[in-house]
């Protein structure tokens, strides 16, 4: 045997490795019973494009149609087989085989077909044409495997290695029937698919082969390298002693010894081409790998796997180190995603583990963010924790032996707030769950610190390699993904699922906040976390960028133009004229480049001080840079070189770079340049806040809430209600148990069997919802989302200050204020209490100022947000504590909302503002203390956190302001009242004109059906002049003398109106058998609110105020008035409190309908006092109306106003001549000034008066 040496090394390698070669040709035949390529993939040539997505690599497929099909481009008609299929999504799917000659289309797929035979884990059913019940539900992160036998004729499947049992037998076999793998999935839903081009997850089915051949050769090769690898790793050479010696691997490293070097480059030239194969990548380096970590201790401790990263990089061609990185980081994806959950979550820990030694190598870092995390495979799905589905299989049953769920409930069902006395039992078994709760918690905790910790190393940037820091590769590469998921018109399928958003998030604030408090640590004159803001120039430099993202004021570009002097006054930005004309995204282009070599060619020494900025234009011209991922602010932003003050005209122009091509100076900025907080505007503190790459991080993160993670939080508490479902309906089912009589045994045995089924069901449901409120609902899940919403309001405090800058910033942090609050209050409330919140009362406090200033904030245009605003603040006066917080902002900020409440209706949404002056009203209006109206009361156990079901909480605070802005200002309170007025006049008018279609709609004998639609229209019509009639009774009692005081120029014309508009409504309610009445009686579903009740009391409420609870002389003018109003009738006012009219008419109706309304009925909701007064009120219009009707002289009808026929003839106008009533002239000069008869301009109205008779 020769001597080995470096010369015949080669040789002595290629003669080892060729002894496999030998022993393998004579098993690497063809496969019998398989037809087709050896690779398989899927066949994306048979004519289902545009109905699926299939990826690169012709595995994986994405649903793009209501239902697509498509199959495999090999298939088998001999032998036993398996395929393996990844879920990614847990919706509805048909996998398994189908036949050449089965056609599918949109409705029918794998399994509808003869010859086709399919699994579908959603509906928990087989399908061969019929359907029946089979196997488990499955889940996003399941694996299934599809099992073929062909000798037998039975297909068979495996869900995550376990076997669901043999699905079929005796399928069709014989001449021209070879099955295809095969599936169909409905919209959005993805799967990809291993026929054996990666080893098979679950390969223990005994006689099974993969349709793809395992690589057999190159694997034994590389198993083999791998061992001389781990040889030269073992053994060391003592130089003094001339002998090899073992050392200890763990500690390897690569230093200086030409003679491992060497050897090892010898090896690496066989190795290196081998670690380009997925298969081999997967099963013989990760498997290498994760065995370095398997001894366990920190990742740290482990420093070979940097040392065998150092070698790659320096033994392999780069193009084999990428090709190598990528496939072991998308393989360590796919192992974390598609592991099954054991109770330690193990298998996910060991995953991370490595991925943290590869990503903590800084070279394969950096590679892997620039190439491949964002780029080729979806990096999010290692931040997420996968919630399991089927909880025995996540070994649940054994971290939580005890489960528990509340039981003592409100009439609303919700769980009651009350401590009663918990009985013994039930304590031991509340504590026995929340410490397996507590288990199962520090679980999950290590996962989500090594998921930290990976965030921890991409946004490091302190890399002591060249090129540009890890956290800067990120950043860019961040807010491209956030684009991706922010532009509506993306593709649907690309867009992150919100359940990884969510933790993304989570874990992105922790690593956040990590470094901001680390960076305060090394600069004490920085901002702590604990008050973390982005500051407002962020949205107006231009350099970060938001897509198209709506801003506050409007479009950029209009902002642009409209503001671009006050960006020039305020914060030394100065908007190239040539940008403002651009029209088209090419004049853009030629107006950047034109701008950029003319700042250029003007100020060199400036471009230089800016921090090189205006070096770079080659991106400009880059041929590969597609236009959708470019800036919106593309074209020339200028600023000021001198930060203060203002007024030199030192002004020079810069472009902002494209996001991928952003550099550590153009975020972090120099000595010379501010970087992303260029153009600071005066009203900003000038200190610093923290890294700037940290501020973008932050704006990216509230972003984030936005698109996705909020509606996620608000989907995830269904888990919680079904518990509360389950366990009243358990509740339910036991007091019937006790309950039954024990003659009834077959009752009895029924409600045993739903016992069992209910507390089956809990038992599951109390565990999945453990998981739920430890990875979503945790207390410090909660602490995250409230300092987020601690962020949003302190950057709209930041921002509002600018003045109309305010209007640049994105409406998505209006939004985020408003529903983080939101979900803290109803997502994380039955878990953790808001109240414990550090800062929670000024939290309260400060978001309520936001609300009551920006709702009606002339800065912010986009209807969506004006509208969300509105809404927020209307729900935040539905809750004592949140209207109190109101209560406490300052006083001119209250004063100033109220003002902007009782601005005229016209030209604006109206009914959200008139809800809200209602809510701070009901609890004080007549007979208006009621939750739920009276006739409702019993029938509609409805969600009782619903803001319009809260018990009134009226506030004095506000009313008294509001009485005083109506008193005070001589213009406010008419044109307020004029607009109610019409908006009542209007909204009464549609209702009736509805219920007159409608009642016409139910008399027709034909069957007929009400639309719905028109029902809820009909009723909100309803509800809005309810409102109304509130909010005039609620301006009566709080100024009374707006109408009464006639020494005001409208309160006697705004007194008609009210009265006219009073008896109107009271003549159509009030009326015996009439259209009203005959409506109410019909009780259709969707007019439930439609009752007598809440429309009389709010007038008599009016009425009571008017005409009892004033001085005489007020008493005596709304008497005259009402009386004097022709549609006033006596009947009205009786029939409140129940006095029947003596008419044949209702002599004559049958009994069934002598229940006549009245006042008096209402004990529960009318104090005694109350109905006092209505009895005095009738009393005295009685009495009046007896003297009025002595002294009233018939009037002859030419002397009666031509427009109401009503009151005679009492004014002429000028210049025209044309005569009316007093009454009509004044109404219809508060909105026009033009003659009802000839449309000339009135210029005056004179007081008229006929002349005697001669």
């Amino acid at each position: 045997r020769k001597h080995l040496t470096f010369q015949n090394l080669q040789e002595h390698l290629e003669r080892l490795l060729a002894e496999e070669n030998g022993s393998e040709d004579s098993r690497d035949q063809v496969a019998e019973g398989r037809l087709g390529p050896s690779t398989v993939v899927l066949d994306h040539t048979s004519g289902f494009e545009g109905l699926l997505l299939v990826d690169d690599d012709l595995l994986g497929v994405i649903g793009h149609s209501n239902f697509g099909s498509i199959r495999a481009t090999t298939c088998v008609y001999k032998g036993k087989w398996i395929y393996e299929v990844l879920i990614s999504s847990q919706g509805l799917m048909q996998i398994g085989w189908c036949t050449l000659n089965c056609r599918f289309n949109q409705e029918e797929g794998v399994g509808d077909t003869p010859d086709s035979y399919a699994y579908d884990g959603n509906r928990v059913r087989k399908w061969n044409v019929t359907t029946t019940n089979y196997g488990k539900s499955w889940a996003a992160g399941d694996i299934v495997s599809c099992l073929i036998d062909l000798d037998e004729g039975t297909i068979a499947f495996c869900l995550n290695g376990i076997s669901l049992g043999t699905a079929f037998d005796n399928i069709t076999r014989g001449a021209g029937m070879a099955y295809f793998p095969a599936i169909s999935l409905s919209f959005k839903e993805s799967v990809a698919f291993n026929f054996g081009s990666r080893p098979l997850r679950y390969p223990l089915v005994e006689g099974y082969r993969p349709l793809q051949d395992p690589p057999v050769a190159d694997l034994l090769k590389a198993r083999k390298l791998l061992g001389y690898l781990k040889n030269v790793i073992h053994i060391g050479i003592d130089v003094t002693e001339g002998k090899l010696v073992e050392k200890d691997t763990s500690m390897w490293q690569l230093q200086g010894e030409p003679t491992v070097l060497i050897t090892l480059a010898h090896i690496f030239n066989y190795f290196s081409p081998l670690m380009c194969k997925v298969y081999l990548v997967e099963d013989v380096l990760m498997t290498f790998l994760l065995s370095i970590l398997e001894r366990g201790g920190a990742v740290e401790a482990h420093p070979l796997i940097q040392q065998l990263l150092d070698l790659m990089w320096l033994l392999m061609e780069e193009y084999e180190v990428h090709e190598c990185l990528k496939q072991l980081l998308m393989s360590l994806l796919r192992a974390y995603r598609f592991s099954p959950i054991i109770p330690d979550l193990g298998l996910q820990i060991h995953y991370l583990r490595l991925t943290i030694a590869v990503l903590k190598h800084e070279k394969s870092r950096k590679y892997l963010l620039s190439n491949v995390l964002f780029d080729v495979l979806r990096s999010v799905v290692f931040f997420y924790i996968k919630s399991p589905l089927r909880v025995e299989e996540a070994g649940l049953q054994e971290l939580i032996p005890t489960t528990w769920w509340p039981n003592r409930f409100t009439k609303e069902g919700k769980e009651s707030k009350e401590v009663k006395e918990e009985s013994a039992e039930e304590r031991l078994r509340r504590r026995a769950y929340e410490r397996g709760c507590q288990r199962l918690k520090k679980r999950i905790e290590v996962v989500e610190g090594l998921q930290v910790q990976i965030l921890k190393l991409l946004l490091n940037n302190k890399d002591r390699g060249g090129g540009e820091a890890s956290r800067y590769i990120f950043l860019n590469k961040f807010r491209k993904f956030l684009q991706e998921n922010a532009s509506n018109r993306g593709n649907l399928t690309v867009l992150c699922p919100p359940e990884y958003m969510v933790c993304f998030l989570h874990r992105l604030i922790a690593a956040l906040r990590f470094f901001w408090d680390g960076h305060k640590a090394k600069t004490p004159a920085a901002l702590s976390s604990e008050e973390a803001y982005v500051p407002p120039q962020l949205f107006y430099n231009g350099k970060v960028d938001y897509f198209d993202l709506q801003r506050l004021g409007g479009l950029l570009s209009h902002l642009k133009k409209t503001l671009k002097d006050d960006l020039a006054a305020k914060a030394n930005i100065l908007i190239d004229p040539a940008e403002l004309q651009a029209v088209t995204m090419d004049d853009l282009d030629e107006d950047e480049e034109s701008a950029t070599s003319a700042a250029q060619s003007q100020r060199p020494s400036a471009a230089l001080a800016i921090g090189g900025a205006l070096a770079r234009p080659a991106w400009l011209s880059s041929p590969t840079l597609g236009r959708a991922n470019r800036f919106l602010s593309t074209a020339a932003v200028s600023l000021m070189n001198p930060r203060r003050p203002l007024g030199t005209l030192e002004k020079i122009k810069v472009l902002t770079l494209r996001v991928e091509q952003r550099t550590r100076e153009d975020i972090e900025g120099t000595h010379g340049n501010d970087g992303l907080l260029l153009g600071r505007p005066p009203e900003e503190p000038d200190q610093p806040i923290t890294e700037n790459s940290l501020l973008e991080v932050l704006d990216g993160i509230v972003m984030m809430y936005n698109l996705s993670v909020h509606q996620q939080l608000g989907k995830m508490v269904g888990v919680s209600d079904d518990v509360n479902e389950y366990a009243m309906a358990l509740k339910d089912t036991e007091e019937k148990i006790s309950r039954c009589p024990k003659r009834r045994r077959d009752i009895h045995e029924e409600l045993l069997k739903s016992q069992k089924v209910f507390s089956e069901k809990l038992n599951h449901l109390s565990r999945r919802l453990a998981w739920i409120n430890v990875t979503i609902y945790s207390k410090e899940k909660m602490q995250d989302i409230y300092w987020l919403l601690r962020v949003c309001i302190r950057t709209i405090e930041h921002g509002d200050r600018t003045g109309s800058l305010f209007a640049f910033m994105p409406e998505f942090y209006l939004s985020v204020a408003m529903n983080s609050y939101s979900a803290l209050k109803n997502y994380f409330s039955p878990v953790n209490s808001m109240e414990e919140l550090p800062g929670y009362e000024e939290t309260l406090m400060r978001l309520a100022a936001i609300l009551a200033k920006h709702f009606a904030d002339s800065r912010i245009v986009g209807t969506d947000i004006r509208d969300s605003l509105m809404q927020a603040l209307a729900s935040y006066v539905c809750y004592p504590h949140s209207l109190r917080a109101v209560e406490r902002i300052p006083e001119e900020q209250r004063i100033s909302m109220m003002k902007n409440l009782l601005a005229p209706y016209e030209q604006r949404p109206w009914a959200q503002t008139n809800w809200i002056l209602v809510r701070l009203w009901r609890g004080c209006g007549f007979g208006y203390r009621y939750t739920r109206l009276p006739h409702l009361l019993k029938t509609k156990p409805e969600d009782a956190s619903l803001p319009s079901l809260q018990k009134p909480c009226p506030s004095t605070l506000l009313q008294r302001h509001m009485a005083d802005l109506l008193r005070s200002d001589r213009d406010l309170a008419p044109s307020f009242l004029n607009s109610v007025l019409n908006q009542l006049n209007w909204a009464f008018s549609e209702f009736i004109g509805m219920i007159q279609e409608i009642q016409q709609a139910a008399e027709r004998l034909e069957r007929n059906f009400v639309d719905s639609r028109q029902l809820k229209v009909c009723a909100t019509c309803f509800d809005l002049s309810v409102s109304l009639l509130r909010v005039l009774e609620m301006t009566v009692t709080l100024a009374p003398e707006i109408f009464l005081d006639w020494t005001r120029p409208s309160s006697e014309l705004l007194l008609r109106r009210l009265a006219q508009l009073l008896n109107q409504v009271l003549n159509r309610v009030t009326a015996e058998r009439n259209l009203f009445d005959r409506v109410v009686n019909l009780r259709l579903p969707g007019l439930e609110s439609v009752d007598h009740y809440p429309i009389l009391v709010a007038v008599t409420g009016i009425l009571v105020r008017l005409l009892v609870d004033t001085d005489v002389q007020g008493t005596e003018r709304a008497t005259a008035v009402l009386l004097a109003d022709p549609c006033f009738q006596l009947r009205s006012i009786q029939y409140l409190l129940g006095h029947a009219e003596p008419s044949a008419l209702a002599a004559a109706a049958p009994a069934v309908d002598k229940r006549h309304f009245s006042l008096h009925t209402y004990t529960e909701y009318i104090s005694t006092e109350e109905l006092a007064k209505v009895e005095k009120m009738l009393n005295h219009l009685s009495e009046e109306f007896k003297q009025a009707a002595a002294t009233t002289l018939p009037t002859s009808e030419e002397d009666l106003c031509p427009i109401c026929y009503a009151h005679p003839i009492s004014a002429i106008f000028r210049p025209c001549s044309h005569k009316s009533c007093k009454a009509c002239i004044n109404q219809h000069l508060m909105n026009n000034k033009d003659c009802f008869f000839c449309k000339a301009t009135i210029t005056g109205v004179d007081d008229f008066t006929k002349p005697a008779s001669s």
